[in-house]
């Protein structure tokens, strides 16, 4: 056989690129479409834009990105935002968000990704979901006190995140996770920018009331569900209520 493997392992990862890369450009323009073109004054833009110039995204692919969102170029967005609510194996609830220009081939799509779960549970699960604005961020000071920047930027709660939990946050700074009212995400994110902070995510999103208790085979089981949806194409985010 070869090399080939070697070949082969290039397509897949090669193929894995591009889909990340046509995701990044996506969310950069549904974030130009939402908050504007301009990045000073849109967190989510802002935080899109650095994502996809960390993952060598071409600066013509961003402003040709930016301006498709905000309708000012000669390509216009046209995409649904489409949410699945359902389960993964074990009964975990999961929020799954989709941006696609096709409903009809998309939604048959999930439902098949969905085959070793559940979808469209009887009278939906985002109850099961506090839906909140997320920020994400660094500060490169070890001193930093996550709480007080917290309180000064106006959010509710801040947890801490580290490098594992995303990729986004240097190793050697501090990580934080501001939980803030949906209205109030642009402040927060505003807020943190201004005082030394590092935004990497600005968004709402759905976290969890509860987690329910699963075995280590079945967390595995529960992570593979979570990345084939991931790896679709349209699925902008997953949200579990997963550890």
């Amino acid at each position: 056989m070869g090399r080939q493997w070697l070949h082969a392992k290039r397509l897949v990862a090669g193929l894995k690129k591009g889909r990340a890369t046509a995701k990044l450009v996506r969310e950069i323009s549904v974030a130009s479409k939402m908050g504007g073109p301009d990045p000073a004054m849109n967190p989510r833009l802002f935080a899109a834009v650095e994502k996809a110039k960390k993952e060598s995204v071409n600066r013509e692919a961003i402003d040709r990105a930016i301006k498709k969102g905000a309708g000012i170029g000669p390509e216009k967005l046209a995409v649904e935002h489409v949410v699945f609510e359902g389960y993964a194996p074990h009964k975990v609830p999961v929020i799954v968000e989709v941006y696609t220009d096709n409903v009809n081939r998309t939604a048959p799509e999930i439902r098949m990704l969905f085959k070793k779960g559940q979808l469209g549970a009887s009278g939906g699960n985002k109850y099961l979901f506090d839906h909140a604005g997320l920020v994400e961020a660094h500060h490169p000071d070890a001193g930093t006190d996550r709480e007080a920047a917290a309180i000064e930027a106006g959010a509710n709660e801040v947890e801490t995140i580290t490098q594992e939990q995303n990729d986004d946050i240097p190793e050697a700074a501090v990580g934080a996770r501001f939980v803030c009212d949906r209205a109030a995400v642009h402040a927060v994110s505003k807020w943190l920018a201004a005082n030394g902070w590092t935004v990497v995510t600005s968004e709402l999103g759905y976290i969890p009331k509860s987690h329910p208790e699963l075995t280590e085979a079945q967390r595995m089981e529960v992570g593979e569900f979570l990345q084939a949806l991931e790896e679709h194409d349209d699925v902008h985010r997953v949200w579990a209520a997963v550890k």
